[in-house]
């Protein structure tokens, strides 16, 4: 068996939520340099991570749970969260760090019925520590080091 979207959880902070769907992108901004037309090397470019919770109610009610501990949903702070899948054949960890969470589509309904209402729920990548993939981080210690948290 491989590991498919039902093997993972998403963990925020302590709190554990089954999302419908989620997606973590990275984006890497790095170029590569030419000389008269012709590649001869690259140069490094900014980095950003995005991503997005498709939740049901009930996983969003308990969102929105936190989100009155914290007195507003823009009042949560931000938080480490992590995605993790383990089968007999493979193991997946993704820890992303400083998530900042928005809404988007907050109903989005079909008056037909036949599905779950869904909740978009994006977020950004805020902290220096970025993301590490299987315990590995995506950026050099160097790119990083003086960077205050």
């Amino acid at each position: 068996m491989r590991i498919s979207g039902k093997n993972l959880k998403f963990t925020l902070n302590d709190l554990k939520i089954s999302a419908q769907k989620w997606t973590v992108s990275i984006t890497d901004n790095s170029a590569v340099t030419k000389t008269n037309g012709v590649p001869d090397g690259y140069v490094e470019g900014d980095v950003e991570a995005s991503g997005e919770l498709e939740l049901i109610t009930s996983q969003f009610n308990l969102l929105m749970k936190a989100a009155s501990g914290a007195g507003s949903f823009r009042g949560l702070p931000t938080f480490d969260a992590m995605g993790y899948g383990k089968t007999e054949r493979d193991e997946l960890k993704v820890e992303m760090f400083g998530i900042k969470l928005k809404i988007s589509d907050l109903i989005d309904a079909d008056s037909n019925g036949g599905s779950a209402l869904v909740h978009k729920i994006p977020f950004d990548v805020t902290d220096p520590d970025f993301i590490r993939i299987n315990g590995v981080s995506y950026l050099r210690p160097e790119e990083t080091a003086d960077i205050i948290g």
